[in-house]
């Protein structure tokens, strides 16, 4: 099942970003479920300010677990979160 991860960081908290990404891009390479990803940013994307996912697990407490256990997240970068269940609609696959 595929769900949509949208995170938004806490204001000025581009050194903490910083500092957990390498971790944070480990996670979820090793996780093996991401679909597509990547940080949301500024309008000339000098500066990262969130994460979008979309990965594809069993169910919504996987979804929860994954999104609980983030480098970014134990960091405290995160403002919010949301998990979306999302359909796949357009655009190739793979």
């Amino acid at each position: 099942m595929l769900f949509c991860l949208i995170c938004t960081d806490k204001p000025n908290a581009l050194e903490l970003r910083l500092a957990n990404r390498d971790a944070h891009l480990k996670y979820w390479g090793d996780a093996g479920c991401v679909k597509i990803g990547g940080p949301f940013t500024n309008d000339d994307q000098s500066v990262m300010n969130g994460s979008m996912l979309v990965i594809d697990v069993d169910n919504r407490a996987k979804a929860e677990a994954l999104v609980e256990n983030d480098p970014y997240n134990k960091a405290g970068l995160f403002q919010s979160t949301e998990i979306r269940a999302w359909k796949w609609l357009l655009g190739p696959k793979e």
